[in-house]
């Protein structure tokens, strides 16, 4: 074993870093420095899942890779092996730290479960399948969505003898997305405790199913969190950009960008139609702040009522 491995060995478990790809799973555990290779496949994934439950383990460590890790987490999930899925970037930018710059699978696989050993990503349950279907379908909505406005956009930029094709492909698409919805209301009956959720929140005025089915399946923290840690969870709490003597603008980032964008379309419908927001908005505008700044300012608001709401099982009130 090397001096790195030495020196951040766990003795409390193994810690096991998978690099997925396509068509191969190369598999690194850090204590051993045991590498292998298995065939991304249900008889491969079988075949490491026996593997690995020979061993007392930490954590195991996947890299997201668009959807094709999930077979993966879901087996190991299934057998209650202690998986952890990180992005990429984390990965790319932990390895730059340890002056890693080369990239193959099966270093990538041992820098991944050097991660896990330096890092110590916290292990959590996959959620159910009703939630994982949830989501899948929320994904499938945002992705409908975006096709319907590049068609929007197309057609009023299209020729007359296009423009039919463009009628037809937004209807195909609105047919779709109604399909969707009629199966997320089906899927939400089945999970009681965001029904419950989703009845309190619902009673926000300019909080429609949109911004209610995502709430739901991107933010399972609401409720649970302060308002600052879920503001910042959200990507609305404003970060500091100061240096010396230099104070400079407050800007908000990173985040859930699915909950920013519907939050933000939720705002622009509340301000007409939500008093309290109404009200706020305009508070913030006479005070010179900018349109965009007091409808940012509206929305971190909307999601720390919100969380209050849930947290404290309270529908909405006007006053």
């Amino acid at each position: 074993m090397n001096t790195i491995a030495k020196a951040y060995s766990d003795p409390s478990g193994r810690n096991v870093g998978i690099d997925v790809g396509k068509s191969q799973l190369d598999i690194h555990i850090h204590e051993t420095e045991k590498y292998w290779v298995v065939e991304h496949s249900p008889t491969g994934i079988r075949s490491l899942v026996f593997q690995l439950k020979r061993y007392k383990l930490s954590r195991i460590v996947v890299e997201a890779t668009g959807g094709y890790e999930r077979d993966l987490i879901e087996a190991f999930a299934e057998q209650e092996l202690p998986v952890v899925v990180v992005q990429p970037a984390q990965i790319r930018n932990f390895a730059k730290a340890e002056g890693v710059l080369a990239k193959t699978d099966k270093l990538d696989a041992s820098i991944i479960a050097l991660f896990a050993v330096k890092i110590k990503p916290e292990v959590r349950a996959l959620p159910s399948k009703n939630v994982r279907i949830f989501k899948d379908l929320l994904a499938r909505k945002r992705q409908l969505m975006e096709m319907r406005t590049q068609e929007i956009n197309r057609l009023h930029k299209a020729q007359k003898y296009l423009a039919r094709s463009h009628r037809i492909t937004i209807k195909l698409l609105e047919k779709e997305v109604e399909w969707v919805n009629a199966k997320l209301a089906g899927e939400l009956s089945k999970i009681t405790a965001w029904k419950i959720t989703y009845d309190l929140i619902s009673t926000v005025p300019g909080i429609g199913d949109g911004v209610a089915y995502t709430l739901l399946g991107e933010l399972p923290e609401l409720g649970r969190l302060t308002h600052r840690q879920i503001a910042a969870l959200c990507g609305l709490a404003p970060y500091n950009r100061d240096s010396g003597t230099m104070r400079g603008k407050r800007r908000i980032k990173g985040g859930r960008a699915p909950i920013r964008t519907v939050m933000y379309m939720a705002m622009l419908s509340a301000i007409q139609h939500n008093p309290i927001m109404r009200n706020f908005y305009q508070h913030l505008v006479r005070q010179g702040k900018h349109k965009k700044v007091a409808i940012t300012a509206c929305m971190r608001k909307m999601i720390t009522i919100l969380n209050a709401m849930v947290r404290d099982q309270q529908e909405w009130k006007m006053a």
